[in-house]
């Protein structure tokens, strides 16, 4: 990791809710995110400051570009299709019934989307994985857990990280990418009691970004699981991050406040607002659904 300026500056005020699921569009140069429970999807333009949403009518846990146009999503249902004019499009309905939704998601290198789901009271061992095929076709990759979160891919594509935020662990997966399949599952991290990790994303050098939601940073972890750097981020609840910009070298954080109104902040407070800065490492190539 190289020298950079990792102090955060705020970028967009927009007080959200709860900010996740970050993904940098490099054809467009703007950042996609949502806005999980208002079911919110944006698109923030950095050379102009403006941020556009459309409005989903249902929780959206997560939102990838499509390869096709448009994007594909994690609704509180399931996976659904969403066009740049607005039309959603349900895909695959998961069963999950009302205590459960879909949560964090993200497109692997090979044209995947997977996206966890979480019980609405948090209960243990009831979320899971979900591995959706360009065709369609809907796998349960992983179940147990309890909060499904952060993902992430090495740079050699030979490893898959999850996060399952409840229990507070990290965990990397072998990872065939021909195939969408995971083997020799192990606890890469294991968080103190009461740490939250959220979302992450993985550099070019193979660095994993972890966003401590209610910890007030982000911390860069090496592949063996030690920690390299902490960023102190200005507010207290980061979710996500990603990296977008011309060189890929902007971290982007969304953030939340989940009250159930952004009256309630106090003057000056930029929780829900979204953050950059420049940590000195770059990003790789968002993965996009191929289909």
């Amino acid at each position: 990791m190289t020298d950079g300026d990792a102090t955060f500056e705020l970028v967009l005020d927009i007080r959200a809710h709860l900010g996740e699921g970050p993904v940098w569009d490099e054809a467009a140069q703007q950042l996609v995110w949502v806005n999980l429970i208002r079911g919110e999807v944006h698109r923030f333009d950095p050379a102009s400051g403006t941020d556009t949403h459309l409005s989903v009518g249902t929780p959206v846990g997560a939102a990838a570009l499509r390869d096709s146009g448009g994007y594909v999503l994690a609704v509180e249902r399931g996976f659904a299709t969403l066009s740049d004019s607005g039309d959603l499009q349900p895909l695959v309905d998961l069963g999950l019934g009302p205590t459960h939704r879909a949560n964090d998601g993200k497109c692997d290198p090979f044209g995947r989307f997977w996206a966890g789901t979480n019980a609405y009271d948090f209960a243990p061992g009831r979320s899971t994985l979900w591995r959706l095929d360009p065709d369609g076709t809907v796998t349960a990759a992983v179940t147990g857990l309890t909060l499904s979160n952060g993902l992430g891919w090495s740079p050699d594509h030979g490893t898959m990280y999850v996060i399952d935020t409840m229990p507070g662990q990290l965990w990397a997966y072998d990872f065939d990418g021909e195939h969408g399949e995971l083997g020799n599952g192990r606890v890469l991290v294991d968080f103190l009691d009461g740490e939250l990790p959220d979302g992450m994303t993985v550099d070019a050098e193979g660095g994993l970004w972890v966003a401590m939601y209610g910890g007030g940073e982000i911390r860069r972890y090496r592949p063996d699981g030690r920690v390299d750097a902490r960023l102190e981020v200005p507010v207290a609840n980061p979710s996500s991050c990603a990296f977008g910009g011309p060189d890929l070298g902007d971290l982007y954080v969304t953030t939340g406040h989940q009250l159930d109104d952004p009256a309630e902040l106090e003057a000056g407070s930029h929780l829900g607002g979204l953050f950059r800065c420049r940590p000195g490492v770059t990003g790789m190539p968002a993965g996009t659904y191929a289909a």
